[in-house]
């Protein structure tokens, strides 16, 4: 067998891009996601918190968000219009709407703001998901049981907590006041 200083300069290049193209792959996992698909037969998910005042002043406020972000692509590390990660596009959304500064990746945030059970949900409210055994995935909470959110295959989207891909994945949200 020959050592690696005996194989052709073309098959290291090739070697090394395959190899760089692994690595790749493995770190745009990081936010996960897939559009969803019809419902299964399932209990949904209890998303129906019972309405605060100043809900519709949220939701006001973080559609205006979402309207001028919506479908903008989805990057690694992304925290711009150019484009945005999941934990990225909360950061900014909360920045707009509310005025504030949310801790800047998903497992930062897991660690601060209040837990809240699926039935106490209220719009603004941050909601996490398991993806590939660890919680690596974040929306923003919208009302009824969508959610807002940066998706690695469209960008910033739209989906329901209840949808085929997201409903077993779903594990905790946490409130930033």
């Amino acid at each position: 067998m020959p050592t690696f200083h005996q194989i052709p300069v073309k098959e290291n290049v090739r070697a090394t891009r395959n190899a760089l193209l692994l690595v790749l792959a493995v770190v745009l996992t990081g936010c996960a996601s897939s559009p969803d698909v019809a419902d299964r037969r399932q209990s949904p998910i209890p998303v129906y918190g019972t309405p605060v005042a100043g809900d519709n002043e949220r939701v006001s406020r973080l559609q205006d968000v979402f309207d001028r972000y919506e479908g903008t692509p989805y990057r690694y590390g992304g925290t711009t219009a150019r484009g945005f990660d999941c934990s990225g596009f909360i950061g900014q959304a909360y920045q707009e709407a509310f005025g504030m500064e949310l801790p800047r990746t998903t497992s930062a945030m897991l660690s601060h703001g209040t837990p809240v059970s699926s039935r106490e949900l209220q719009p603004g409210d941050v909601v996490f998901f398991r993806i590939r055994g660890k919680e690596q995935h974040a929306g923003i909470f919208m009302g009824g049981d969508d959610f807002i959110h940066a998706s690695t295959s469209v960008g910033v989207t739209r989906s329901s907590l209840n949808g085929y891909y997201w409903r077993d994945r779903f594990t905790q949200a946490r409130r930033f006041d």
